[in-house]
């Protein structure tokens, strides 16, 4: 389902403290996401996603890159034990 939903997304990197970025979705379904991205991501990588709208927080994964835009990846997100409402939204 296309929507526009407010997120934050955090990982950690080397050892060092956490980092997060404020993103907005672009693709939601019960289990994951598309988002566009200002910071280039493995595949695998773990991550913290918080939906900024509900102010849940679930663990997720990056589980697909794709093509590069001038804002940044793109980036699929499944999310690790998805609740059915995380989004808000009637799927």
């Amino acid at each position: 389902m296309n929507s526009r939903v407010p997120v934050r997304i955090e990982w950690g990197e080397n050892d060092g403290p956490n980092r997060s970025l404020l993103a907005h979705t672009r693709i939601v379904n019960p289990y994951g996401c598309l988002v566009v991205l200002p910071h280039d991501f493995s595949l695998d990588q773990p991550v913290i996603l918080t939906n900024l709208a509900t102010e849940q927080t679930n663990p997720a994964v990056i589980v697909w890159k794709g093509n590069q835009r001038p804002e940044g990846w793109e980036f699929g997100i499944e999310l690790a034990s998805p609740e059915m409402d995380f989004w808000g939204l009637e799927l």
